[in-house]
């Protein structure tokens, strides 16, 4: 695709890195977030500043958002001086937030009735993920769409797969977070149990991540959990969101998820202290003694 302006809006661990990769790919890139300093690095790196939501969306030709919560997606889309307000026909949104699927269905819809095509694409892989340009990203909404964006995503992603309509992407997010929950309980017990058996942490882990208990928690996050490095990859407070929104949906479905429901209690435990920290500081329930 011929290469386009893009107002990229939430500059947080994943999204300045990601607004980096596009920066050294030559697109033109604007930015808002709610705390300008945040966006300071990337401004010297030739990133546009905009005073809102809406100003940067003014300029573009693709807009794509990386907040919070549900609630700051919609407060990005639908505020005075958001970005539906200010989008014109033929622009396209690309939403990579974690947020429900009904309310990416929503936007989609409303870009729609303005001329604007509008896919939701959560990530996964974390910081290391964004730095390294290697995110895993789940998209739903009109396929065509999809392909025209396709070479933009490839900038910061990897595995970057076409899951259905709108809303498929944030459903496809809830299956990975879902996983992730459990795996992270896993990910601490072994670790603990490795500790209180006299073990030494990192040849047990040498021996267990390349087997059939491996997973990209254990090799990426065990490590931090070894040299007591709690900062976050992904914050504790959105992982809670993520479960939130999981179980709500579950609920509808009228499925079970007992395995999702523990883990949310346990991070429910912790988040009052350390909401900022990553969530591997899931292993502190096991070492509070």
């Amino acid at each position: 695709m011929v290469k386009k302006k893009i107002a990229f809006i939430g500059t947080g661990v994943m999204g300045s890195s990601i607004v980096k990769h596009l920066l050294k790919a030559d697109y033109e890139v604007s930015v808002f977030t709610r705390t300008k300093e945040k966006a300071a690095s990337l401004v010297e790196q030739g990133a546009r500043w905009a005073e809102t939501a809406g100003q940067a969306t003014a300029n573009a030709d693709i807009v794509m958002t990386m907040v919070g919560y549900p609630s700051d997606v919609e407060e990005v889309y639908y505020s005075e001086n958001g970005i539906l307000a200010n989008a014109q026909k033929g622009m396209m949104f690309i939403d990579m937030t974690t947020s429900s699927p009904a309310l990416a269905i929503r936007i989609a819809a409303d870009a729609e009735e303005k001329g604007i095509s509008s896919i939701d694409a959560p990530v996964s892989g974390g910081d290391v993920g964004a730095q390294n340009g290697t995110l895993s990203i789940m998209c739903g909404g009109n396929e065509q769409t999809f392909q025209e964006v396709l070479p933009l995503l490839q900038v910061f992603g990897k595995q970057i797969v076409y899951q259905g309509e709108a809303g498929a992407g944030q459903h496809t997010k809830m299956c990975n977070q879902i996983a992730i929950a459990t795996n992270m309980i896993g990910v601490c017990e072994a670790l603990a149990y490795g500790k209180e058996a006299g073990l030494d942490a990192e040849t047990v882990l040498e021996s267990i991540s390349s087997g059939a208990a491996g997973s990209w928690s254990l090799s990426n996050l065990a490590p931090r959990i070894i040299k007591g490095d709690f900062e976050p990859g992904f914050y504790v407070k959105h992982f809670l969101k993520d479960m939130n929104i999981a179980l709500a949906e579950a609920e509808q479905m009228k499925l079970p998820l007992p395995g999702l429901q523990l883990a949310k209690e346990m991070y429910n435990e912790l988040v009052e202290e350390y909401g900022e920290k990553g969530t591997q500081v899931l292993y502190k329930q096991y070492r509070r003694a």
